[in-house]
């Protein structure tokens, strides 16, 4: 089988309000247009009877145009999530992000609604360099990894 990554996506509450903060903190850009659907089709795909969402893709930075996607959808009819945000949860953990000033994006996750989970943590790997790194969240919990290599 041949593949090629596509996209991640992410459930909104909110998905303008989250679509922002990706866009304003790391510089993710819009890739119209705006998605709305509904129909069988979507229950049929997505196993969600009923489903109707709506969202947008966001290029991912440092990738240009052809680039892979953050997808961020909200459904109208939502789960909410179960248990709180934690690192060590089964399933998808997190997004990572590569940073030239890790203190920048900190303070710019900060400032646009996001949190720490963790503190800022350094480790040297063998054969590869010294990693700079940082749990945080979005404004709506899920996690980010903020990272900066040397």
């Amino acid at each position: 089988m041949k593949a090629k990554y596509k996209h991640t996506n992410i459930v909104a509450r909110d998905w303008r309000a989250l679509a922002r903060f990706y866009q304003e903190v790391f510089g993710c850009i819009p890739v119209p247009p705006e998605r709305r659907h509904s129909g069988s089709w979507l229950d049929k795909g997505t196993g969600v009877p009923g489903a109707k969402l709506s969202g947008m893709h966001l290029r991912l930075p440092g990738y240009g145009a052809d680039g892979p996607t953050l997808e961020i959808f909200q459904f109208e009819q939502k789960e909410e999530r179960a248990r709180p945000v934690i690192a060590n949860r089964e399933g998808f953990a997190h997004i990572a992000f590569e940073v030239e000033d890790i203190e920048q994006a900190i303070s710019e996750v900060l400032t646009h609604g996001g949190k720490k989970i963790g503190e800022q943590a350094k480790h040297e790997v063998e054969d590869v360099g010294t990693i700079f790194f940082i749990y945080m969240a979005d404004p709506e919990g899920n996690i980010i990894e903020l990272q900066k290599w040397r």
